[in-house]
């Protein structure tokens, strides 16, 4: 499990994250909602040891992330995938897939289910990554961060500017992830897709968590994703 207790965050003198906190099960998906500028991806980039917090602690399973730099968060079975995606654009897709393997030393056998999780990747191995649709790129980027074989998994919008059909897609391979033994933290804007995959809610306002619910209460009754995100 990981535990955020008492984050503060800053971008140089400004706060962003105040008394940060959550927990992350394993097996499950947690959404952050919250309103532009709410700290939600912050939040996941403190974890991620790319902000770093001045107070309060980040934890795996026992273990403190809170003071390790973002590479040795990684090896520790972290993986992030950033809105953007970005992925090495001058570098083949199975060079991208390689540098995931390369984080925590794993083989041909991660990679493969990497391919059967996202066939299309397959057929694409030698294409420069920066040629892709954003739909493929959005897939090597999950792929890539999945060959760390994480124990928790960072989404930052992971369906932003893609078809319905690959928002599908991307939708079907989170919710498969769910079944397994990694914990999910995902930041979407798009509420009737989060109500759809998501167990619990966390609402963040102001930097600040508010509320965790579970996502059953919200489907049934959208008022508190109206207060804290103002749409329903």
């Amino acid at each position: 499990m990981l535990t955020l207790t008492g984050i503060d965050a800053f971008y140089g003198n400004v706060q962003v994250l105040r008394g940060m906190a959550l927990e992350a099960r394993r097996g499950e998906i947690l959404c952050l909602l919250g309103r532009n500028g709410a700290g939600k991806t912050t939040t996941l980039k403190t974890i991620m040891g790319l902000v770093r917090a001045r107070s309060g602690s980040v934890i795996l399973d026992g273990d403190a992330l809170t003071a390790l730099p973002a590479h040795e968060i990684a090896e520790r079975g972290i993986g992030y995938v950033p809105q953007g995606r970005r992925l090495f654009a001058e570098m083949t897709v199975a060079e991208n897939l390689e540098i995931g393997l390369m984080t925590r030393g794993r083989g041909r056998d991660v990679r493969e289910r990497m391919l059967e999780l996202f066939p299309v990747l397959r057929d694409r191995l030698k294409q420069v990554s920066g040629t892709l649709s954003g739909g493929e790129q959005q897939m090597l980027a999950m792929a890539r961060a999945l060959c760390l074989e994480p124990g928790v998994l960072l989404l930052d919008e992971p369906t932003e500017g893609l078809q319905p059909s690959m928002i599908a897609l991307i939708r079907d391979v989170v919710t498969e992830l769910r079944g397994g033994d990694t914990a999910i933290i995902l930041v979407e804007q798009r509420v009737d897709a989060v109500l759809s995959i998501a167990d619990r809610v966390l609402f963040i306002e102001n930097g600040a968590p508010r509320e965790t619910v579970d996502a059953s209460v919200l489907r049934a009754d959208p008022a508190l994703v109206q207060r804290y995100v103002g749409i329903g």
